[in-house]
């Protein structure tokens, strides 16, 4: 953690939505949903990525590509298994991420209870195990 900083924790906001929502931004563009609406959901994650900023607090932050763009590996008795697309089907999947430096858990939840996705989705908030 930065000199100045150093009661700050570094937390990630994890925004799970369900299998194939449409408010996912990586879905967004290809969802078929009204003009407005696709408009509506992409500036609520802009004003939000926006007050993080605005509040130094984010450090990191990016969307996921869809699910099906996913590839999975595996080492089992020293031999590497690839395969293509999600190890296992999910009712939920994890559409992108926020990385924040906030004092403490509480705020780290403050933020998260603000995210857009919070709504039609869950949030997961985890303290970063810095290595």
């Amino acid at each position: 953690m930065s000199e100045t900083r150093r009661d700050f924790l570094k937390f990630a906001v994890s925004g799970s939505i369900a299998a194939g929502c449409p408010i996912d931004l990586s879905l967004l563009a290809q969802a078929n949903l009204p003009k407005a609406e696709v408009e509506r959901g992409m500036a609520a994650y802009h004003a939000y990525t926006e007050a993080l900023t605005q509040a130094g607090v984010r450090v990191a932050s990016n969307r996921l590509q869809p699910i099906a763009s996913a590839t999975t590996v595996r080492v089992a008795n020293g031999k590497t298994n690839v395969l293509n697309g999600p190890y296992a089907e999910t009712r939920e999947q994890l559409g992108g991420f926020y990385m924040i430096e906030v004092p403490d858990l509480d705020a780290a939840l403050s933020w998260a209870a603000r995210c857009p996705g919070a709504s039609h989705g869950a949030i997961e908030v985890r303290p970063i195990w810095e290595m």
